[in-house]
């Protein structure tokens, strides 16, 4: 049957596009690419292109809109990572995929969390492509395998590891603590032994966030090497880099066992300029999660977070043994970096803060209320299920009314049934910080039962505002929903509700950030479909007042279209956004495209790259700065041409992919 939707051929696209005046509401540059990780040796050879992603943009300050001011030669910088290959467990999560069971540990793990929450019927790639990296050789994994990979970085311990990440500001590699043998400060540094060969090489990084002189983000201890083995220090830690000073931010609570103290994992997600300093929120592990008490008081274990030996190297030696690994919890004096287990350790965590002056000094503390063992009124495991734990964590952070509110999430026991991951915010009670006032974000709240609306719901981004946006994850496969509340108001609401003209029923969302005028940006599905990866691309919705005479209030547009000019020969038409991480309060965005260098095919949404030739398209970190005087005229819809109906390999692309849902990510196309 002939199919009855009109489909454009690429000459009315093109016939369209000419007869266009060439007009548009943001231009576009691309970040430089100046990752060293293209000159560390690897043992995997490949002439794929690093992936270039952004994680966000400098602060405007004060500074006028760019939509009545010239903006044309800002110097706003972008921070972000390069990435040679998948991760399996991003750097950026506290929880991998915000799931707090904390199972995914190898390719069964990776591909269970797919298949229940996802449903596609790529899981099984998809799986073999996290654990074992981009481009490895199906049935031959373990002797040929891809680029990354959660199996290289579960086997350092045995056959060491090279660098998959690199921390950039406008590009350029960002050098912290961790390759410095003289900042690990825990009480067991000495049982580390030295570096194993050049710490740049072995260390994952990702730059969060500059302010003035301040640089912070997340980090990787680099490898050691000693008698035993190849431990890290730590999975990874919050990192400032101040006046010539990379500090590390150590775990926040007072009273923590020397597993926690030595190999507790930090993150700085966020930070502002407060009295002079720089306050950093995130999260700080608090007691171990594989091994603790319950609500009851009682010991409980889960034995799932150590993974098989056999699903790391194919082998049966050296052994992983639960036993050897609870004493890394409970013995204080155990060599932490004597045994491999260790090294899988996972943790309950909390939210938290850190001052950092000028000096690198810290002064830090919870978010979260309680102490020793319990936090919001808490015990670390879910007395019904030792697989769940207490999870917080602080992702944004904004000043109202002279003191900080951050948002975030923090852990509710569902009608004393189960623990969830669950948006709230967090406002300080004093300029002292020394305590806090947790809120759960109403309208969000997640049910028990097998048909409950979310698994989880979160809180990416809160302005001065106190404007909140983040997701909500549906149970099972449903989709994942950016939602934006007004602290005061009844209830969240979803964009998809609110804009249901691009946010189309059943349509995944992420929304990043939002600017103190309101304005949110974050990523949507542009492509329908069941049991398949969608295609998306980056948004912007003005909620609150219009900006400039092209932005009307209460509207949401795909950045494609805001930066089509109509000319298949233009710069503009060289990148199709994907995902916006960023927005000062000027209006300068920072985001994530794919990248074609010849120019696409034609201006349409869904245009090949050179005929859909593999590996044509690589991805770039892109600022998007607001043209003066654009107005709502200047707004140049790109048609949704149907993609041709010949497979394309996604060879070049697939580091990404399905990576959204549970984590900040992008998806590969097809």
């Amino acid at each position: 049957m002939p199919h009855k939707m009109l489909k454009l051929s690429t000459l009315a696209i093109l016939v369209a596009g000419a007869s266009q005046a060439s007009a548009a509401v943001y231009d576009i540059q691309q970040v430089n690419e100046n990752s060293t990780l293209v000159n560390q040796p690897y043992p995997v050879q490949s002439d794929r292109a690093l992936t270039y992603v952004s994680t966000g943009i400098e602060s405007s300050g004060s500074d006028a809109s760019c939509f009545t001011t010239d903006c044309t030669n800002n110097t706003y910088k972008v921070t972000g990572q390069a990435l040679r290959g998948s991760q399996g467990k991003p750097l950026e999560e506290t929880v991998a995929y915000n799931a707090n069971e904390q199972h995914v540990n190898d390719e069964s793990s990776l591909w269970s969390y797919c298949s229940y929450n996802l449903g596609y019927e790529s899981c099984e790639d998809w799986a073999k492509r996290e654990f074992f990296g981009v481009g490895y050789t199906k049935n031959d994994e373990f002797n040929a395998p891809g680029l990354g990979g959660l199996q290289k970085k579960s086997a350092a311990w045995v056959k060491g590891y090279s660098s998959n990440s690199q921390g950039l500001v406008d590009g350029t590699p960002v050098t912290t603590f961790a390759s410095n043998p003289d900042k690990y400060q825990g009480t067991q540094k000495d049982n580390l032994g030295s570096f194993n060969g050049s710490a740049e090489e072995s260390i994952d990084s990702s730059v969060n966030g500059v302010i003035g002189d301040f640089v912070y983000g997340i980090t990787s201890s680099a490898l050691f090497k000693n008698s035993h083995g190849n431990p890290r220090a730590f999975d990874k830690r919050g990192f400032v880099n101040v006046g010539g000073n990379d500090v590390s931010l150590a775990p926040v609570a007072k009273d923590a066992s020397p597993l926690v103290s030595n190999m507790g994992q930090t993150q700085a997600n966020a930070g502002i300029l407060f009295n002079d300093q720089l306050l950093v929120v995130g999260s700080s592990s608090y007691s171990p999660s594989f091994y603790g008490k319950d609500g009851n008081g009682n010991l409980r274990q889960d034995e799932d977070k150590l993974p098989n030996v056999e699903d790391i190297l194919n082998t049966g030696t050296p052994t992983l043994d639960f036993n050897r690994f609870k004493t890394c919890a409970t013995d204080s004096s155990t060599n932490l970096y004597a045994n491999w287990e260790c090294q899988f350790s996972t943790f309950a965590n909390e939210a938290a803060f850190w001052l950092v002056d000028e000096n690198g000094d810290i002064k830090s503390g919870s978010i979260s209320a309680g102490s020793g063992d319990q936090r919001d009124g808490l015990a670390v495991i879910d007395r019904d299920n030792e697989d769940l734990s207490f999870q917080a964590s602080a992702k944004s952070v904004a000043l109202v009314d002279g003191l900080p509110l951050a948002a975030g999430y923090s852990t509710s026991n569902v009608r004393d049934d189960f623990y969830a991951m669950q948006a709230a915010y967090f406002k300080a009670d004093n300029a002292d910080l020394t305590s806090w006032t947790r809120t759960f974000v109403p309208g969000l709240s997640i049910k028990p039962g097998d048909d409950r609306d979310f698994t989880y719901t979160i809180a990416n981004a809160v302005n001065n505002q106190s404007m909140i946006v983040g997701d909500a994850k549906g149970n099972g496969e449903k989709p994942l929903r950016a939602y934006v509340y007004k602290i005061g108001d009844s209830s969240a609401q979803f964009l998809d509700n609110l804009v249901p003209s691009l946010f189309f029923k059943d349509s995944n969302s992420h929304a990043s950030a939002v600017n103190n005028h309101d304005q949110v940006v974050g990523w949507v599905d542009t492509t329908n479909g069941t049991k398949v990866e969608r295609k998306h691309r980056a948004f912007t919705y003005t909620a609150g007042a219009a900006q400039g005479e092209a932005l009307a209030s209460k509207n949401a547009w795909l950045l494609d279209d805001l930066v089509n000019d109509g000319k298949q020969d233009s710069n503009a038409n060289k990148y199709r956004i994907i995902n916006a991480t960023g927005i000062n309060d000027a209006g300068v965005i920072s985001a994530t495209a794919l990248y074609c260098e010849k120019g696409y095919d034609n201006t349409s949404q869904n245009s090949y790259c050179n005929g859909g030739e593999a590996s044509a398209e690589k991805y770039v970190s892109v600022k998007l700065t607001p043209i003066n005087g654009a107005k709502a005229s200047d707004i140049i819809k790109r048609a949704e041409q149907e993609d041709e109906p010949v497979k394309r390999s996604g060879g070049s692309l697939g580091i990404l992919a399905l990576t959204a849902l549970g984590f900040i990510g992008f998806r590969r196309r097809k």
